[in-house]
């Protein structure tokens, strides 16, 4: 957790170092944009347990507050593809994560940005649902008129559990 903790502060400080000398013209300002991306992913900490590989979808609704900046809301659904349990023929029980998220998009030099979620998550099973998780998610990437790709890392935590998804997002997007 620390060393997740100091990585972010690492690239918030580079983040606002560029952004304080370089504006991107890249999100109409007063703007509403909707995104609807592929997800694909790799889980971390307690999911690699039971699972080795995630696939999703999601819809991102983004504001443009100004030419380089926007405000975002995110929600979708990540399925945990569940793998054997050790020596036997058996599988992990399958799960998902059904996010909703807002956050902010800060575009440091012109189609690059920085990105930061935050919002819960309720795990769905075969059984109905789980327990909500708070979700913590940076991300980097590039985004033109039409296309989103993005690279980020969602880390889901409660009382009990912690585990996250490091993810490749490609959206295709319009305007509203």
């Amino acid at each position: 957790m620390k060393t997740l903790s100091k990585f972010i502060a690492a690239v918030l400080a580079v983040t606002l170092f560029f952004t304080t000398h370089i504006k991107a013209q890249t999100t109409p300002a007063n703007a509403f944009r909707l995104g609807i991306g592929l997800e694909t992913a790799i889980p971390t900490g307690t999911a690699r347990i039971g699972s080795d590989f995630i696939l999703g979808g999601t819809a991102r609704l983004q504001y443009g507050v100004s030419n380089d900046f926007a405000i975002t809301l995110t929600s979708g659904a990540y399925h945990f593809f569940p793998v054997n349990i050790p020596g036997t023929n058996t599988k992990y029980n399958s799960y998902g994560e059904v996010p909703i998220k807002a956050g902010i998009k800060d575009f440091f030099v012109p189609n690059l940005y920085f990105g930061a979620e935050v919002g819960f998550a309720i795990e769905a099973t075969d059984s109905g649902t789980g327990p909500k998780r708070l979700i913590l998610s940076p991300a980097l990437g590039y985004a033109s008129k039409h296309w989103d790709i993005g690279v980020h890392y969602d880390n889901f935590s409660d009382n009990q559990d912690h585990f996250g998804l490091l993810g490749l997002r490609i959206a295709y997007g319009f305007g509203l």
